[in-house]
């Protein structure tokens, strides 16, 4: 059950009164499903790619830029989303977020091209603003309950990731009846009734005054910070190939485009799980290397399985990538609370891993649609998956440390 928020730990953010039971289960509640509206932007497009290429007369290269603008998108706006919060509050500016995926997600129902990345862009600055608060706020408002809580949302984010996948094409096929860019703009109904819930919220936090708030201090001379951002980085590059090109994958070796889209979604059903007792596992190891080094391993050998090994297997296929890639993308968040001596640090940490973590990130999906271009087959993608599981680990190896990150302050 979660708890009120210890004095010790949580950073003053904002100026409320003590929450009553009832309140914090909303906030936390607010929060969840706050970060179930993290993924559909990047499930839904991933599993129609083949229609939108089909009726834009979008190349392979175009598509790789397509899959790449949103992942460039969370790594650019997660960089000032601590000093917004500081500014105007971190409620105010998750709302603010929560608007953007809003608008963003429904304007891709105009069907144009042009429009299409734009409003990707849109969604992508609201996604990466929220990613980067979401462990802060954790970590503020429910300091003695933070792997519980990291285990919720981040199953809420898989969970918004696997239905995106799993019901796109049948919303496509059964309701919208082929009409692709109405179904890419349906997803924009979950955030906006999860608006509708934390607006209130939202409007009745205070920000503190400037002089009043913690200064965390910078972190990019911290040689811990960075492999917690080449941790984070490494997996989401391996993650936004599994939700960009791994149904196209599974289309071109002969699956029906609702069978590829069910496979993925499947995988992502196992990170449900995954997600939600890496944290709890990890918090109560005397470090995390292990875990990290495993979920590497096991992530590669999966991807590569989808490449080579006959398809009959590809429901276990399916279930071992969820298994990895759900605990790595969980083991990253906590290594972020974990690493953090308070929730300032943790915004700031945040920041830097999924910021600077983004932007490298977004160089996967863009080689793994190069490469096929060029190639004309996924299999020249086997050494790039082999490569970035390497340094996946070997980042993980050093961040999974039991250490903290030390903030330096300007003089």
């Amino acid at each position: 059950m979660p708890s009120l928020p210890s004095p010790s730990t949580a950073a003053p953010q904002a100026v409320t009164a003590s929450p009553s039971l009832a309140r914090q289960w909303l906030l936390g509640a607010s929060l969840i499903l706050i970060a179930f509206n993290l993924r559909p932007v990047f499930g839904s497009i991933s599993v129609l790619l083949p229609e939108v290429m089909r009726d834009t007369g979008m190349g392979p290269t175009g598509a790789s830029l397509l899959t790449t603008l949103p992942l460039l998108c969370l790594g650019i706006f997660a960089i000032p989303a601590p000093a917004l919060a500081r500014r105007f509050g971190p409620e105010r500016v998750l709302l603010g977020a929560l608007v953007l995926i809003c608008v963003g997600t429904l304007l891709r129902g105009t069907g144009h091209l042009g429009t299409l990345f734009m409003s990707t862009a849109l969604a992508g600055a609201g996604i990466a603003v929220g990613n980067v608060l979401l462990p802060g706020l954790v970590k503020r408002d429910f300091a003695r309950h933070a792997a519980m809580m990291t285990g919720l949302y981040t199953l809420a984010v898989c969970g918004g990731a696997s239905s995106s996948t799993a019901f796109t094409v049948p919303l496509e096929r059964n309701v919208f009846h082929g009409q692709w860019a109405l179904t890419l703009a349906a997803w924009a109904l979950p955030a906006a009734l999860v608006l509708i819930l934390w607006a209130p919220q939202a409007l009745a936090a205070r920000p503190l005054p400037a002089h009043a708030q913690p200064r965390s201090g910078s972190l990019w001379h911290d040689k811990l910070a960075w492999q917690v951002t080449g941790f984070m980085g490494l997996q989401s590059a391996l993650a936004y190939i599994v939700l960009g090109w791994l149904a196209p994958l599974l289309r071109e070796r002969g699956l029906d485009g609702a069978e590829a889209g069910y496979v993925v979604a499947v995988s992502i059903l196992v990170q449900l799980g995954s997600c939600l007792v890496t944290p709890s596992i990890a918090a109560r190891r005397s470090d995390q290397r292990a875990l990290a080094v495993g979920m590497a391993v096991i992530t590669c050998v999966a991807m590569l399985a989808f490449i080579f090994a006959p398809l009959s297997g590809r429901w276990l296929w399916a279930m071992l990538l969820g298994l990895g890639q759900g605990g790595a993308f969980a083991l990253a968040l906590t290594i972020i609370v974990l690493r953090s001596p308070d929730a300032g640090t943790t915004a700031q940490l945040s920041a830097m891993a999924q910021g600077g973590g983004y932007i490298l990130a977004s160089a996967g999906p863009l080689l793994a649609g190069l490469l096929r271009g060029w190639t004309g087959s996924f299999e020249s993608s086997a050494i790039l998956f082999v490569v970035v599981s390497l340094a996946m680990a070997w980042c993980g190896w050093g961040a999974g440390r039991r250490l903290l990150v030390k903030p330096r302050t300007a003089a």
